[in-house]
């Protein structure tokens, strides 16, 4: 089980993410306006205008996907559930959480996770 410590450096590490990444989703959306706002000279401009935007909304879209899961795992840490697997309910290692804070899985339920939902 994780220690105090450990939990108050998790909390950090997963706040610090949750800002950043919200701050990159309004920086993401006022250029996706700015772009809306432009008249395109051809079709060609109209192309990447249209590419530009679709693939910003993309990265937008993956960012919520990851916001949701630290705002999960900074519940998980008031729950005291922080830290542990949701299939096998095993802890996960501190080293995983620290290249994954918000991760869900331990290494193993992941690969297993990963390949089931590949096929």
């Amino acid at each position: 089980m994780l220690n105090k410590e450990e939990l108050e450096f998790f909390k950090n590490e997963l706040m610090e993410l949750k800002s950043k990444i919200i701050d990159h989703i309004k920086k993401s959306s006022n250029k996706i306006d700015l772009m809306r706002q432009q008249n395109p000279n051809d079709e060609g401009d109209y192309s990447v205008l249209l590419n530009d935007s679709s693939i910003e909304n993309k990265i937008i879209e993956k960012q919520l996907k990851e916001l949701n899961e630290i705002e999960t795992a900074l519940g998980k840490i008031t729950e005291g559930k922080y830290g542990i697997c949701e299939m096998c309910e095993d802890e996960i290692s501190v080293e995983r959480l620290k290249v994954k804070p918000y991760a869900k899985y331990c290494i193993s339920c992941r690969e297993i996770n990963e390949k089931n939902n590949k096929g």
